[in-house]
């Protein structure tokens, strides 16, 4: 049985009062993952490198797909559940279905192959006990990218073939991911899982990339237990178990039946958005955006957040309907890169930090699990998004008048949620990087809060990270520090709440660049070198002027979620207690830990390259 608590570290006294560490780590298209920690007593740096990214290339070529024997076999049909004809259709197995943290993810083109995308539904209903799905319930959802249309009809034929009793499908085959979670958890008598179409918050289009996970009972990303039966099964596949039906119309409510299989579309937002009105206090939040001297925007990035902004932001919470940009969910994004950071979702950047600019403002990622949250000509690094949300949850989110269970972040996100930890006396975890292990602490009943330093953020209400979550979050936040304030008294503001958390808590500068494109073999040169560096280490040795604390190397396995190429990422870090330093430019105060990171690393020597793109 797979135990992810072997796989958490919960930190002690001794490493949280740590203000430094450099942290290493390699992640290639092949299954390969390793990291290194460096920690000084003054600052923090973390390095992390190769990220799977591809290059926006614009099309608008279309494809056709059809599913065929691999064989010159004709299908043939076998026993069928009631009232349907199922086919079996030859096969073999294909190269490549390793099944990653988020899922798989390939290209359009790959999964256009023929029988890719049916071989891996058909391992995955090979890897699961019959009673997780025979004549039981499953949800299908997903972004709204190419390729989505086709692939759920493939998806439904295959579910019915392997005798699934119900499909719960999102109208247009549109479902976030958080959403699927939801629907998962609300339905649990009957929903044993869902499948999600998404890959993220990479980009959309012919020659772009789609994605396919199976999410489990609980509505939690399917465990390594199952992923790995999954790819397993992809090297043995012999048939694709396929029902004789006809596409299932998808944009209109109701149910089509099939025997006894049947479809049923659903309204993708109304479980969510019931979901959220138990989380959060939805008149405090409609008292703060129906004031005229506040102003809201949000970007959906022409992605999946598109379809529930309106129904949320809008119609229940009062924001003015000009408020929601981009909000027609699009299967190229727009030509976007549905990514909510400062380069990617520039366009609201440029609004938030023009003269004049809104009061509050927030963007989502392609699936809708991921945030980035703006005040007027100010950024809420995602690492401090998280640590502020976990302060002012028991005051400000009904949810958590209790208080939360427990924290935790990924290895790569700053310490700012540690010191949340510590002064609120919660339980503190560090995980690897992946939403499935935070996951099972929610399960364990151990951690209510958590965060990772990519934009995601989310609690224990579902079992994926939440970019609409966090939004409400935030505006919570806010509305409950001005929830006294009269007409023409000055707000509190997305800063204002910044500064005061830094001021008790002090302010962990943070940063990330990204070398994009890298070539796997200088990336790997460069790992091998550190590893080497880290085993010579130890206390006491110099780096310019900061002097080691401790080094350790971390080893976590990730088969893979990426799509093609590579991408070098440094993280930095440090923490200052003092209050006159919190307003520094992040880039100023920690140019010493990035000409460090430089040198130690030697990254420009092995990969060639010198300018990165700043995330945050």
């Amino acid at each position: 049985m797979w135990q992810s608590l072997d796989f958490l570290e919960s930190l002690d006294k001794e490493k949280l009062a740590l203000r430094s560490r450099i942290f290493i780590s390699l992640h290639l298209t092949q299954p390969f993952l390793s990291n290194a920690i460096f920690s000084s007593s003054s600052s923090s740096l973390s390095l992390l490198s190769c990220s799977p990214r591809l290059p926006l290339i614009r099309t608008s070529h279309a494809h056709s797909l059809s599913i065929k024997a691999s064989s010159s076999s004709s299908s043939t049909a076998i026993a069928d559940p009631e009232g349907i004809k199922v086919n079996s259709v030859p096969t073999k197995p294909i190269e490549g279905q390793k099944t990653g943290t988020s899922g798989l993810r390939k290209k359009v083109k790959v999964f256009k192959q023929e029988n890719y995308l049916a071989n891996w539904i058909q391992a995955l209903f090979n890897s699961l006990p019959p009673e997780d799905y025979k004549n039981g319930h499953l949800v299908l959802g997903g972004d709204g990218r190419y390729f989505n249309k086709e692939a759920a009809q493939i998806i439904i034929k295959i579910a019915a073939g392997n005798g699934v009793g119900k499909i719960m499908v999102g109208r247009d085959g549109i479902m976030s991911t958080p959403a699927v979670s939801a629907v998962i958890r609300k339905q649990k008598a009957i929903a044993n899982g869902g499948f999600i179409m998404s890959a993220s918050h990479n980009p959309g289009g012919p020659e772009y990339d789609w994605g396919i996970k199976f999410n489990y009972s609980s509505g939690q990303p399917a465990p390594e237990s199952i992923t790995d039966k999954i790819y397993g099964n992809t090297l043995s596949i012999s048939e694709i178990k396929m029902a004789d039906i006809p596409d299932v119309d998808l944009s209109s409510l109701g149910v089509t039946n099939f025997g006894n299989f049947s479809v049923e579309v659903v309204d993708p937002v109304s479980d969510y958005l019931e979901l959220m009105e138990n989380v959060f206090d939805f008149p405090l939040i409609r008292s703060l955006l129906s004031r005229s001297d506040f102003r809201f925007v949000f970007d959906a990035m022409h992605a999946v957040t598109g379809a529930y902004a309106k129904p949320i932001f809008v119609e229940k919470l009062g924001a003015k309907p000009d408020s929601i940009l981009n909000g027609v969910p699009l299967e190229d994004f727009g030509h976007g890169h549905p990514d909510p950071n400062l380069t990617y979702a520039r366009d609201l950047v440029a609004i938030m930090y023009g003269e004049n600019g809104p009061d509050f403002g927030a963007a989502s990622d392609g699936d809708g699990d991921r945030n980035m949250i703006l005040g007027k000509g100010f950024f809420v690094t995602p690492s401090d998004s998280v640590a502020i949300i976990a302060a002012n949850a028991q005051e400000a989110i009904p949810y958590f008048k209790s208080g939360p269970k427990g924290l935790a972040r990924s290895m790569p996100t700053s310490g700012a949620l540690d010191r949340v930890a510590e002064k609120l006396k919660l339980p503190f975890f560090e995980v690897p990087t992946g939403w499935k292990f935070f996951g099972n602490l929610m399960d364990a009943r151990k951690l209510s809060v958590c965060g990772e330093e990519s934009f995601g953020t989310g609690s224990d209400h579902i079992r994926e990270k939440d970019g609409i979550w966090a939004v409400l979050a935030w505006l919570s936040i806010v509305a409950h520090r001005n929830k006294d304030k009269k007409p023409g008294e000055k707000l509190i503001s997305v800063s204002d709440v910044v500064k005061a958390h830094w001021a008790t808590y002090g302010r962990n500068f943070f940063s990330r660049y990204d070398y994009e494109e890298c070539e796997s073999e200088g990336a790997n040169k460069m790992i091998g070198y550190l590893r080497d560096l880290v085993s010579k280490s130890k206390a006491g040795d110099k780096y310019g002027n900061y002097v080691l604390q401790f080094a350790d190397d971390f080893a976590y396995t990730d088969p893979g979620t990426g799509s093609a190429g590579a991408t070098v990422r440094i993280y930095i870090e440090q923490f200052e207690p003092d209050v006159s330093k919190h307003e520094m430019d992040a880039q100023s105060a920690l140019k010493p830990l990035i000409d460090l990171a430089l040198s130690v690393s030697k990254l420009r020597d092995f990969t060639g390259r010198e300018k990165p793109t700043v995330i945050t």
